[in-house]
């Protein structure tokens, strides 16, 4: 029944710790990103299909 209050007392402490690192990062600014949301479907990677085709047109026609 020991080992109960031994594993309560060390998990309270590790939430402990992660609420601070938590709180650190908050008050650090870390999660202040407010420029990227906005800006992040102009870095879109992914190519339309209909682009590579029109691209692989337009090779053709010039040869």
């Amino acid at each position: 029944m020991n080992i109960f209050y031994l594993l309560i007392g060390v998990s309270l402490f590790a939430a402990l710790i992660f609420l601070g690192a938590f709180i650190w990062a908050v008050r650090d600014g870390q999660f202040d990103d407010n420029e990227t949301p906005a800006i992040r479907i102009l870095f879109d990677d992914d190519s339309p299909s209909g682009e590579e085709e029109k691209k692989e047109e337009s090779k053709k026609q010039t040869s």
